[in-house]
């Protein structure tokens, strides 16, 4: 049994907690550390550790604050570095590269994005469960089996982004951006297509544009796509 809770899921900062009720997470770190506590009901030291994909801020802003209280960080040298992270509680990971954090396994995984060295992260835990992270990429070239829980970015539709660009709502010069640094709907659908489902139990759907994306439609068509129970996080 996984347990997911957003604190945020967007560009104004992503946060996210699980817990397999032994060993609670925190994925990502994009929010003031104050909201943070807050989200948490001020139990910041029974996180067992933060997982960071990469630097950009709406990921990581909290992260000196994290590191500052005790809190493990667990990312690539590259984004430790781009942040300027060091001490004891950095716990550099890298990709294709097993580790473990309390009850669960992780293995790391390369994905396609404009920083230093992004990563998301495939968690297995001692009940067989499995849950696959992975946000801020325009590709995945894994393929995964034994699903049973997908966090998986879901940023912007194609055919909602040309008609933003079309009516002058959205800079023809940030398309190239978003093709080239975001996941969007049908990618997510190809990526689904691609992978084995048959255990899975939900998908959350994560970090919607606030311009370019259709909450309801996204939801219905994933729904539609995989039969499974599909959750849009909370922004």
């Amino acid at each position: 049994m996984i347990d997911i809770t957003s604190f945020g899921s967007s560009s104004a900062g992503n946060a996210y907690r699980i817990t397999d009720g032994h060993t609670p997470l925190l994925l990502e770190a994009g929010l003031k550390y104050k909201d943070l506590q807050r989200a948490l009901s001020f139990r910041v030291s029974e996180l067992a550790g933060c997982l960071i994909s990469h630097e950009h801020g709406d990921h990581s802003m909290a992260a000196k604050d994290l590191v500052r209280v005790g809190v493990d960080i667990y990312t690539s040298q590259g984004t430790a570095d781009a942040l300027k992270l060091t001490g004891h509680h950095i716990r550099p990971v890298s990709a294709l590269q097993q580790f473990t954090v309390g009850s669960w396994t992780i293995l790391p995984f390369d994905v396609q994005h404009d920083a230093a060295e992004p990563l998301g992260f495939l968690l297995a835990n001692t009940a067989g469960d499995k849950l696959l992270f992975a946000t801020d990429t325009y590709y995945i070239k894994h393929r995964f089996v034994g699903l049973t829980h997908i966090m998986v970015e879901c940023n912007y539709s194609i055919k909602t982004l040309k008609q933003n660009i079309a009516a002058g709502r959205v800079p023809e010069v940030l398309k190239s951006r978003l093709l080239r640094s975001h996941f969007s709907l049908e990618n997510v659908k190809d990526f689904l297509r691609a992978n084995d489902m048959r255990r899975v139990q939900e998908i959350h759907l994560l970090h919607l544009s606030d311009n370019n994306s259709d909450e309801a439609l996204f939801k219905r068509e994933i729904m539609a796509l995989t039969g499974k129970q599909v959750f849009v996080a909370g922004r």
